[in-house]
């Protein structure tokens, strides 16, 4: 990895701290009502949205993401004042016009598919994007990702039976992004295993566990398993050990939780193999500071949804195609 991709990364993982860093603030400002989202996870989304091949239809990749994917979309070029647009369930909200918890992202041109609050439901959704993909050929794949607690649901078995079936298997990345936690309920406490992707091996999938905390390792680890479902088109089920760095969400106080950090890991890294000086990381962090307070001030003076448009999203209303 070069240094000019180094610090790209570096920066995306400090927008994405600091975007969710502002959108649990919003919440204690009456800006915002509900916060759950990703700080923890940067080290392994950020190198992930990177990674993908962004576009519209089969011959893209199609992301059934979760609700601490938020360094994935921003690594893919999204605006974080749109987050804070959703946050504040303004009508400028791209994602969802105002009316879905913030980080429950959805862009028709980048392929991906809208994020629900029901816990892990995207895992058995994947198939079907990935089942229009084996149909179509070419290199287009399906990435899903949810959590550890999400894993013991009967849509991730669905999404290793339904990937997995001889002649009929599908180019499809299963994603687990493993923080040791369901809400309240600790990893030990439920799973007994540690490697929640060697589920996948009795299937026949192959799989893999990396560091999420070590953007390196997690981008090598994502390209290599990304590569083998474009080649082979083949499931690949892959575990990436994560932090949750501010809790659940904000129904459990959003405050700082001492776990590890492998943003700060990474950037002191960085710093110690000259790639970065002290200095110049702390401008990235005020840069992103500012723009984000900019950003809010806008959003403020924003408006919410009208009334009348209560039913507006309800069913598709653009052109079938």
């Amino acid at each position: 990895m070069d240094t000019s991709l180094e610090l790209r990364i570096h920066a995306l993982m400090v927008g994405a701290r600091v975007l969710e860093e502002q959108l649990i603030a919003m919440t204690r400002s009456g800006d915002g009502y509900f916060w759950i989202g990703g700080p923890g996870e940067e080290a392994f989304n950020v190198p992930l949205g990177l990674l993908v091949h962004k576009g519209e239809g089969p011959a893209f990749d199609y992301l059934h993401l979760h609700y601490r994917s938020s360094a994935t979309l921003l690594a893919m070029g999204a605006a974080p004042i749109d987050t804070l647009r959703q946050m504040r369930s303004v009508a400028t909200d791209p994602y969802s016009g105002g009316r879905n918890f913030v980080n429950h992202y959805a862009r028709h041109d980048w392929n991906v598919v809208p994020v629900t609050p029901t816990i892990e439901v995207q895992y058995a959704q994947a198939i079907g994007t990935a089942h229009v993909q084996r149909r179509a050929g070419g290199e287009g794949i399906t990435i899903v990702n949810g959590g550890d607690a999400g894993a013991a649901e009967g849509d991730f078995a669905t999404s290793l039976v339904w990937s997995s079936r001889p002649g009929q298997e599908l180019p499809i990345l299963i994603v687990v992004a493993n923080n040791h936690y369901g809400i309240s309920t600790e990893q030990r406490t439920q799973w007994a295993m540690s490697d929640i992707a060697s589920r996948a091996e009795p299937f026949g999938i192959r799989h893999a566990r990396v560091d999420g905390c070590d953007p390196r390792a997690s981008y090598a680890a994502i390209a290599e398993a990304m590569a083998y479902v474009r080649a082979e088109r083949r499931p690949f089920c892959l575990q990436a050990d994560v932090s949750r760095l501010h809790g659940h969400s904000s129904s459990t106080g959003g405050g700082l939780v001492a776990e590890r950090d492998g943003l700060l890991e990474y950037e002191a890294a960085l710093i110690a193999e000259g790639k970065l000086t002290g200095e110049q990381a702390a401008a990235v962090w005020d840069e992103r500071r500012r723009a984000l307070k900019a950003d809010l001030e806008t959003v403020r003076g924003e408006p919410f949804p009208d009334p009348s448009t209560i039913h507006a999203h309800t069913f598709y209303e653009g052109e079938v195609r």
